[in-house]
């Protein structure tokens, strides 16, 4: 699941609808790869089309490191380039077998005067 909570009015509800689709790998080597996109996205045909599936898409890559209950990428690939040479901290734990990953609060990059956070709920497959 991929849920955004608003600081302001503590509502939480989905990103990218109900079911969004995705993979989260984690080498025993502390290198990561994400993708994660809005389920139902039409096969794109217009220029409109695809800056919708852009912006329905998160996906990126690096190394990671533990600190405490935090995992830190040092973001080496990115679908957005302001992302390299960056580190993505999250706040993890485990639920049963699902991780939950936690952004930081950030002003949402849709409505700035919005403070957001992500929630991700990645299901172990394997």
């Amino acid at each position: 699941s991929f849920d955004v909570e608003i600081q302001q009015t503590g509502e939480r509800r989905p990103a990218w609808g109900p079911n969004p689709m995705g993979r989260l790998v984690i080498l025993p080597s502390y290198f990561m790869m994400a993708v994660l996109t809005a389920a139902g996205r039409p096969t794109p045909s217009t220029e409109a089309q695809r800056a919708e599936a852009f912006n329905q898409t998160v996906a990126y890559t690096g190394p990671i490191e533990i600190v405490g209950d935090q995992m830190q990428t040092n973001v080496d690939v990115s679908w957005n380039e302001a992302w390299i040479k960056t580190v993505q901290a999250r706040t993890f734990k485990f639920i049963g077998a699902n991780l939950s990953l936690v952004s930081a609060w950030a002003p949402s990059p849709f409505e700035p005067t919005v403070i957001i956070r992500g929630i991700l709920e990645w299901k172990r497959e394997a």
